[in-house]
């Protein structure tokens, strides 16, 4: 078996012409505002990524630069310039090490958290879901997968992919599991008709850790031998029946949901 390679820029393509005529009938420029801390070139990449979006959609992005140095109260003061100015809100990630990142994800507004990443609003509250989750979720959708009781193995359980995407498939009645490289075994893979992994650990699920016909969506990004690459060996697609690639794959629709969720924090 060759799995189908997810065309994750066609998909985002598709959302971005749904969301321009969405844009332009709201008679106003949405304001997304971004605090980006320090000046490092994979964060600079995060921010052209989305600005590039942002331009195409006709969204204002208000961005607010602070200094490396700076604490966490000095970001949260950023933040907060940000509220009564823009209709949402990014923090860019990583912050760096010795601030406490979920005292500043605290600051953003339920309203403005269009990234959904306020540690202290359930998921059952937010107005909008974590972008790669909701990304996840759209590529099995676009792809004809059933999720409704799928087995499903989520392999990590962080902020940005495994804990948002467990909790969003188990609302859709997916049966889902979270798989930890620290507690579990890899063999637990191999029960899972979907594998979502976010583990940002390159290349380390290989074919004989998964099952013939399993859908591999791959959020994990990280770099190996300077190329960014995924949780994924590539040699799963022999084995897998739906693939993302890394790059490709989840990234742009990633993105892409960034401003469906502008859209919707907008008109509520």
């Amino acid at each position: 078996m060759t799995a189908r390679i997810v065309d994750g820029k066609a998909i985002a393509e598709d959302i971005y012409s749904e969301l321009a005529a969405k844009f332009a009938s709201l008679g106003r420029v949405l304001k997304l505002g971004i605090v980006v801390v320090g000046a490092h070139p994979v964060i600079e990449s995060f921010v052209r990524i989305k600005s590039k979006a942002a331009e195409r959609l006709g969204v204002e992005m208000v961005r607010v630069n602070v200094s490396e140095k700076s604490d966490a109260g000095k970001i949260i003061q950023a933040v907060n310039r940000l509220v009564t100015t823009t209709d949402a809100i990014i923090v860019q990630l990583p912050l760096p090490g010795g601030i406490d990142v979920n005292e500043v994800l605290a600051a953003v507004p339920r309203d403005k958290d269009v990234d959904a990443l306020n540690p202290k609003i359930s998921e059952e509250e937010r107005p909008v879901h974590a972008p790669v989750a909701l990304a996840v979720v759209e590529i099995l959708k676009q792809s004809g997968v059933t999720i409704s009781r799928a087995r499903t193995v989520v392999v990590g359980a962080g902020r940005l992919v495994g804990a948002p995407s467990a909790w969003l498939l188990r609302s859709l009645g997916a049966d889902v599991s979270v798989f930890s490289l620290e507690e579990g075994s890899i063999e637990d893979l191999k029960e899972a008709d979907i594998v979502v992994s976010g583990a940002g650990n390159p290349s380390f699920i290989k074919p004989e850790h998964i099952k013939e016909g399993v859908v591999l969506i791959d959020a994990g990004t990280s770099e190996l031998n300077k190329k960014i690459t995924g949780d994924a060996d590539p040699a799963c697609a022999e084995k897998a029946s739906l693939i993302t690639p890394v790059p490709g794959g989840v990234g742009p629709v990633a993105v892409a949901m960034i401003f469906r969720n502008l859209l919707t924090l907008a008109v509520r």
